[in-house]
This record gives C-alpha cells, structure tokens and sequence, in this order.
C-alpha cells in the first residue's frame, strides 16, 4: 500500500533564543492510502500545530512533510498553493462556509478554482450531495442549515475535489450527539467505499473510535499508537479510554 503522507523527524519551535517553545519534538510516522487515523493529545500537547504544518497553514523549523511523493517543506508560495488546491482537503470545526452562497456554489467553488467546466462541477456536486446525503439543502444558505448541515456541506466540498488527504480539525466539535453520530457514518462510508484518506485532529474518544489507528501525542511527542484492528467500535472506545486515562483523567478534562 502506497504512503500518502510522510512526516521525517519534524520540530516545530515558537519564539526567540531567549524565549523559546519546542511545539513539536522530533515527530515521525507515516499514513498510507485508504487510512482513517486520529490525533489526540491534552491542549497544549502540539496536535493542532502538528495537523497545521502538515495542512501547509503553518511551517516546520527542521524535518521534511510529504504528501503523495511531494515534500511540502520545500515548495515555494506559488506551488504550494497550487498543491494544496489539489491534494489536500479541509473540514474545520467552525465549517468555513461562505455565508453568502448556497451550499452548491460553496461546493462549486473548489472545482471552480480548479478550472473545472461547468457540466462536469454540476454532476460532482449532485454525485457527493447523494453520498453525504445533502441534497435537499444544496439550494439554502449557510444561515438555513442545521450545524450538523453544515459540516456534511463543508465535507463536500473538502472531497469534491478528489484530494490525495483530508485533513479533519474537531469535525464535530461545533454539533451535538446526533449530528456527531451522522458525520462519522459518512466519514466512515467515504473511507471504505471511496477510500478517502482522512487524518483527523479531535479531542473527543467517541469521534476517535471511529478511526483505525490513532496517535497520541504529549508534549510535543508521540506518547503512543493504538491500531483498532478486529476491534468492534465499542472495544477500540474503551482502549481509547484507558490511554486517556493512563495521560491523567477523563476525555473531558484532558483531552
């Protein structure tokens, strides 16, 4: 199986000589094509930073980061963002949805950057409004949607484009129980039918039993991995669980 993503020995450092934060200590793992894998980590432990560098939002200071055969590290302004309109693909917490689109010409909006002709953008929306089950909202704006609406829309248009990996940063921190539950089904539906390749930062074990492999990170480092196997969803949860437990409490608390 093919590596989509690789992170070589990455460190991130904030601040001066005499005022400095090492963000990301000496991180190294890899993600192969078709993987869901989760990130977790108490506030403060570097996960954010560590999915920022990887999304091209923020730099690393030494190491290297490629993605699908390219090292990011190394790309200039110009082919960075060319890079990160074709390969990568973007859910965030609070949806970034332009208010004042509908939910097709947010969509349409990354295929349109991408020049692609109109017949083509019309049956790629029609085609993952069904899979994410949005099609009735494709019509409304932003403000006549529900949260959990809205973060299918934002899901769209992250994989309308066909991206190599998309990049998740608390998906259902903005919903409630219900929405949560209905987003992760479709997370997982994209993963094993289309064999979307997800990476997903959350703080929540509920959200992560859903992935197949998640990493802990403390202080800047890899605290450990847990790989969900044969695990049924409930099993990989209480796993979960007890590493949380092991970092010093419960998910609400720590994570």
């Amino acid at each position: 199986m093919k590596n989509i993503l690789n992170v070589k020995s990455i460190e991130k450092y904030y601040g001066n000589k005499g005022n400095m934060t090492k963000a990301i200590d000496n991180i190294s793992f890899s993600v192969e094509e078709g993987e869901f894998v989760g990130i977790m980590g108490p506030s403060g432990s570097g996960k954010t930073t560590l999915l920022n560098c990887i999304s091209t939002i923020d730099t690393v200071s030494t190491g290297n980061i490629i993605i699908n055969d390219k090292d990011i590290t190394k790309l200039k302004s110009k082919a960075l963002d060319n890079f990160r309109q074709n390969e990568l693909g973007f859910i965030f917490q609070d949806f970034n949805l332009l208010d004042t689109l509908t939910a097709y010409e947010n969509i349409a909006l990354a295929l349109t950057i991408k020049g692609e002709k109109i017949p083509q953008i019309d049956s790629k929306i029609k085609e993952v409004a069904k899979y994410l089950e949005i099609e009735q909202v494709l019509q409304k704006y932003p403000y006549q949607m529900s949260g959990g609406q809205k973060q299918r829309v934002a899901s769209a248009r992250a994989i309308v484009t066909e991206p190599s990996l998309v990049l998740a940063d608390e998906p259902t921190g903005a919903l409630d129980s219900k929405s949560s539950r209905l987003l992760l089904e479709r997370f997982e539906m994209l993963n094993q039918d289309l064999k979307t390749t997800i990476l997903m930062v959350t703080h929540d074990a509920f959200t992560a039993s859903y992935a197949h492999r998640i990493l802990f990170i403390k202080d800047g480092k890899i605290f450990t991995e847990l790989v969900r196997g044969k695990d049924s969803r409930k099993e990989f949860f209480n796993r979960i669980m007890e590493v949380v437990t092991l970092l010093g409490g419960d998910d609400n608390d720590v994570f």
